[in-house]
């Protein structure tokens, strides 16, 4: 048996944007790269994404946006995980993210951002170089 603790992944769309073509793609080159992958689905709130990410013990959290409400919504996935002490939660992007947002979104802890047209090894190297396990506490189950 693999003794080597895998990096969970979940990837999010918050928001109302129906449009997740990236997202599944992203999810699925990284699974192939060997990480395991949440997908969450289409009109997550941040406080379903921040809830799913600390039940599932997640690494890190893609976050997907193309309908324009990016920097709102990711202030607040950033917010929330602070809040639920899960701030070591990694969070990085993608989407149409314009250039003049870029370092506001930066400068609110987003690691990394990915625009259209990046290629997926390039995400998966990223994520190779900057995720590693969280250390979470063990709780002692009666």
């Amino acid at each position: 048996m693999d003794s080597e603790v895998k990096v969970r992944i979940m990837i999010a769309k918050p928001g109302l944007d129906g449009h997740d073509r990236g997202a599944k793609i992203i999810a699925r080159g990284l699974r192939d790269a060997g990480y395991e992958v949440i997908y969450t689905g289409l009109h997550q709130t941040p406080e379903q994404i921040v809830n799913a990410a600390i039940q599932e013990d997640v690494d890190a959290i893609g976050l997907s946006s193309l309908a324009g409400a990016h920097k709102h919504l990711f202030l607040q996935v950033v917010k929330l995980l602070e809040k639920n002490v899960a701030g070591d939660i990694i969070v990085f992007a993608g989407g149409i993210i314009p250039d003049e947002d870029i370092p506001e979104l930066m400068g609110i802890g987003i690691r990394a951002i990915f625009r259209p047209g990046t290629k997926i090894e390039d995400a998966v190297n990223w994520v190779k170089t900057n995720v590693k396990p969280r250390v979470t506490p063990q709780v002692d189950r009666l």
